[in-house]
């Protein structure tokens, strides 16, 4: 919901709810349960087994269950045992009482026949605006709009919008913007609540209104949508088709939702696991989750045991050489790692462009630059002070100024490349990149190694 009432905080008694629940205290639970805010009771209901939840759904309306699902804060899977145990017309009826975005979110969660089932049996109209926000690809505008807003006429005065608006509003998702149409249900002009209530009952809202309005094409991707509410600090946005109908708005609530889903998600490609928001509860899920990232990595760490296989000859004649294998490469892994993270959150957040890549690219390769130099100059000392060879601490610290420049360099073209390729650059995750680094750093170590054997033996 885009609007909740603010309420004071409370402390959950939840030994005490669950008390109430045990004992049959139908009218002590309700009095109880309904002092909390309905982020807790959601997560009350949430939290509780399923032989007690059975109990809710006798001691709450659908209406007042379709509030809690609302607020829930469930993994996505999570959603189709919820609902199994509902009586199947109880769960419809709780559909019907969201808000339909919310309850398209669900039913997009719910296996195909569940959903269906709960389609057919609850109320008409609901049902068909259901359907129609079903229909949109996933993850645009039109899967994550609502259609329950207010639109007045252009032509309406300003007392015929107040009357619409005190009639509508507590079916409406946000009451602060009043989206204006003209006879063809086109998008014409937005008006605030505040002009509304501030200027003459007589005056014609198209005199007040504004026909500026910032609106989206219903198949704009949700990332795109959440980037522009963030840089326009709307609370809401209209969604339009390709002929400027006005179709549905977006709320803030929902833009914080695709923010933290896209966050989790770059995230998760980072850390190389397909879905860091998920609640696993059994290690089993959690492998299932994780191995196809640690198989991939596993072949290609063979790969580099395999290059350091190859200098083994080097390694026989300057054993020493061993030591500094993990220094080089971790340093390169690092290095390649915080600028993969750059790179990525600078696409994220839209702030990228040909002259602004080249920007990147340059700063990232003086970093480099900097922070190689300054590292090779440091382990050059360092070694020549623990084991007293000028050679061998020039060839280490060489080694990691030029593994710590091509880290830094690899790790924003690699995103960057992905991205005009249009594949989702969080995809180079941080142990992908680091695994490469890896090879790289391995290649110079022990290809300047072998070219300079004969000051090292």
């Amino acid at each position: 919901m885009a609007e909740q009432e603010l309420e004071k905080e409370t402390v959950i008694d939840e030994d005490f709810l669950i008390r109430s629940l045990e004992n049959n205290e139908f009218d002590v639970f309700r009095d109880e349960y309904f002092n909390l805010h309905p982020y807790d009771r959601a997560q009350f209901y949430f939290r509780l087994e399923p032989e007690l939840r059975i109990k809710i759904y006798e001691y709450l309306s659908p209406e007042e269950m379709g509030e809690i699902i609302e607020n829930i804060e469930a993994d996505d899977e999570d959603y189709e045992p919820l609902f199994a145990e509902m009586n199947a017309q109880y769960a419809a009826d709780t559909l019907s009482n969201m808000y339909t975005d919310d309850a398209v979110d669900v039913l997009n969660e719910l296996n195909k026949d569940q959903a269906s089932s709960y389609l057919t049996i609850m109320d008409q109209e609901s049902a068909k605006e259901i359907k129609n926000l079903l229909h949109y690809e996933e993850y645009t505008a039109g899967s994550i709009m609502t259609t329950e807003f207010i639109s007045i006429p252009e032509h309406s005065t300003v007392r015929s919008a107040m009357a619409i608006l005190r009639n509508k509003a507590p079916d409406a998702e946000t009451i602060y913007y009043t989206f204006v149409i003209n006879e063809d249900r086109k998008l014409v002009g937005v008006v605030s609540l505040r002009d509304l209530i501030t200027s003459e009952e007589d005056r014609l809202i198209k005199e007040i209104m504004s026909d500026r309005v910032v609106s989206v094409s219903v198949s704009e991707d949700q990332e795109n949508v959440a980037r522009m509410m963030k840089d326009y600090d709307f609370l809401a946005l209209p969604v339009v088709d390709f002929q400027q109908h006005l179709l549905g708005i977006i709320t803030v609530d929902d833009i914080i939702d695709v923010l933290d889903e896209e966050a989790s998600d770059d995230y998760s490609k980072l850390a190389g696991v397909s879905d860091m928001d998920s609640r696993d509860r059994t290690p089993l899920r959690a492998a299932r989750k994780r191995l196809p990232w640690l198989i991939a990595l596993l072949f290609l760490g063979m790969l580099t045991a395999n290059l350091i296989g190859s200098f083994e000859d080097t390694l026989e004649q300057v054993a020493i050489l061993a030591v500094f294998i993990p220094l080089i490469a971790g340093m390169a892994g690092n290095t390649g790692t915080q600028a993969l993270a750059v790179a990525v959150r600078s696409i994220a957040t839209g702030d990228i462009n040909d002259e602004s890549k080249t920007k990147l690219i340059l700063r990232e390769a003086g970093t480099g630059l900097i922070t190689g130099t300054i590292c090779g100059i440091l382990v050059v000392g360092i070694v020549y002070v623990w084991y007293g060879s000028f050679f061998l601490g020039l060839l280490v610290g060489f080694s990691i100024f030029a593994s710590l420049i091509v880290a830094t360099l690899a790790g924003s073209l690699v995103p960057l490349i992905m991205h005009k390729f249009n594949i989702d650059p969080a995809v180079a995750s941080g142990p992908f990149i680091t695994t490469i680094n890896d090879i790289i750093s391995i290649l110079i170590y022990f290809g300047i190694a072998t070219t300079f054997m004969s000051y090292l033996t």
